[in-house]
Formats: C-alpha cells, sequence, structure tokens
C-alpha cells in the first residue's frame, strides 16, 4: 500500500455518504431541475450504511440545501428502491426541530417548527409532527401561521394539511390558523422592495 495515497482514500472515503445524498436526488427524479442545488450536513457524528442506503447524523445537525436551512439533534436520511430520499429530523435536547426556507424573490421567509420533522422525496412532503408550526414571514414581519400537533406541506401544489391533539402548539389541542390578506403581504413585499439598501 503507497503510504502517500492512503489520507487521500481516507478523505474520499469519509465524504462519500455525503456525496451520495446530494448525487441521488437530481439522479433519481426525472423531474428535478437541471441544476440541483447541493446539500451540506454539519454533525458532531456520521453513520453510513451502503447495504440500507441509509445515514444518520447526530449532534448539532445543520442542513443547508439551496435556500433552506434545518436544524435538529439528529437527522436519519435513507434512500428507497425507486431513488427517492427521505428524512427523519428529531429532537432530544433542543426545543425543536427548525426549517427555514427563503424565497428572495418575494421577500419571503418560511420558518417551521416541531418536535418531529419528516421528509417524502417522493411525495415532495415535509410533516411537522408535535407542538408544530409553520409561520410565514414577508420583509421580516409574520403574516400568516398555522399551529397544531401536525402540520403537512406539499411542496409540489402549495398546499396545508392541519390536525389538532394533545401535542399541538395551539391552545386546548386545536389547530390555529392565522391568514392574512395577500394585499398586505404584496404591500409589505412591494415597501421592502422600494426600501433604501444599507
Amino acid at each position: 500500500m503507497n503510504l502517500n495515497l492512503r489520507p487521500t482514500l481516507l478523505s474520499w472515503l469519509a465524504l462519500l455518504p455525503i456525496l451520495l445524498l446530494c448525487a441521488q436526488p437530481a439522479l433519481a427524479q426525472t423531474n428535478a431541475p437541471e441544476n440541483e442545488p447541493d446539500t451540506l450536513i454539519l454533525s458532531d457524528t456520521l453513520e453510513y450504511d451502503d447495504l440500507k442506503k441509509q445515514s444518520i447524523f447526530t449532534g448539532n445537525v445543520v442542513m443547508t440545501r439551496g435556500l433552506m436551512t434545518l436544524n435538529a439533534d439528529r437527522l436519519v436520511m435513507r434512500e428507497d428502491k425507486q431513488g427517492f430520499q427521505h428524512g427523519t429530523a428529531t429532537v432530544t435536547g433542543s426545543p425543536r426541530v427548525v426549517i427555514r426556507q427563503e424565497n428572495p424573490e418575494k421577500f419571503e421567509i418560511i420558518i417551521a417548527r416541531g418536535l418531529r420533522a419528516e421528509y417524502n422525496g417522493q411525495t415532495d412532503e415535509i410533516d411537522l409532527i408535535g407542538q408544530a408550526t409553520v409561520t410565514k414571514y414577508v420583509c421580516g414581519q409574520p403574516f400568516d401561521t398555522i399551529s397544531g400537533e401536525r402540520v403537512k406541506y406539499n411542496q409540489r401544489n402549495s398546499t396545508y394539511n392541519a390536525s389538532g391533539g394533545p401535542q399541538s402548539a395551539a391552545a386546548g389541542g386545536r389547530v390555529r390558523s392565522l391568514a392574512t390578506p395577500s394585499a398586505k403581504a404584496e404591500a409589505a413585499a412591494a415597501a421592502c422592495k422600494d426600501a433604501p439598501k444599507p
């Protein structure tokens, strides 16, 4: 064995799970855009099982993919037989899993929180479970909020489903939805667009 090649080989082996995770969505989904964003995952530990097509990230997990960021204590990523990715993010010490999605064109930020978050790459749905809230901010101000025990968001058709229960983020175990008229959100975005840049 050539000892000069060993650090390079070990470096590539350590990066292999991350490279596989980054490459799979673009390869597996026929409707995926050509310019699929890279996925960067930072954590304290990583376990990868090639036979199960599964990666387990633990300890202060921060996943960034394009303009989306996820924070959790643990993230399990797996790939199904059709090549679609599935992920489950959970917390143990942190208050809740946090997902932050930016939309700079509309001056919007969506912040979603829950005790658990599940992603289904085949259906393109994010399911927040336990003390779930999803809030839309326009130009830094909150506009729409949905709270419940469970909030499911379908990214393909921009639809939400929410249900109440004993772990609801809303009072009385109910679903709470606050919707601001779209004219107010559009006015806030226009004001933000016209504001002088620092």
